[in-house]
């Protein structure tokens, strides 16, 4: 399973993109890849997937080892438009895809319990958009939601197998980063 996550220089003109592979038993990175470069346009409110997608195909590319799963530091369903950065990049490349956010966009929801792997709907309307997620015991939880070709269980499941030590997936953690790494190192080129 593969985590992707964008990281931008303090002057907004230009990103990292990273996308690490890991090994589903272990977590153990085994593939990682970088892109850099500009956002494909300004920072419109709700269209954030348009800007990073195309940085992200290009990590995506280049990678050894192919993912069969991606986690997005972002939103799928959860989103205004009902298609955040996890619809977007999992109808392009044709994976399943989930996004984990670390703060909700839409939605209201009761809190889960205090335990590990507990969760409630998160509900747009009378329609669930996504799950509330509590990764840690005690800690703030988050938001989950489908993003193409996975089921929301599976979804949940799936987060809960990469938080075995921290709130947010070791995909998120690794990507995050790697696009940060990336940047500093950019700089001094």
């Amino acid at each position: 399973m593969a985590g992707l996550d964008v990281a931008y220089a303090k002057s907004g003109d230009r990103l990292a993109a990273a996308v690490t592979v890991l090994d589903a038993a272990t977590l153990a990175v085994v593939d990682q890849a970088v892109s850099i470069g500009r956002p494909a346009f300004g920072y419109v409110p709700g269209l954030f997937a348009f800007r990073e997608l195309p940085a992200l195909l290009d990590a995506l590319a280049r990678l050894r080892a192919p993912p069969d799963l991606l986690v997005c530091d972002g939103h799928g369903l959860a989103h205004p438009r009902r298609f955040g950065l996890a619809c977007h990049l999992g109808l392009v490349t044709g994976l399943p895809a989930v996004g984990v956010g670390k703060t909700p966009l839409v939605g209201r929801w009761a809190p889960p319990g205090e335990r590990r792997g507990a969760w409630t709907p998160l509900v747009d309307g009378t329609e669930v958009v996504g799950a509330v997620l509590r990764t840690r015991d005690g800690v703030k939880p988050v938001f989950v939601s489908v993003g193409h070709r996975i089921s929301l269980e599976n979804a949940v499941a799936r987060v809960v197998a990469l938080t075995p030590h921290f709130r947010l997936p070791e995909t998120t953690r690794t990507a995050d980063r790697l696009c940060r790494d990336a940047l500093v190192g950019a700089a001094g080129v």
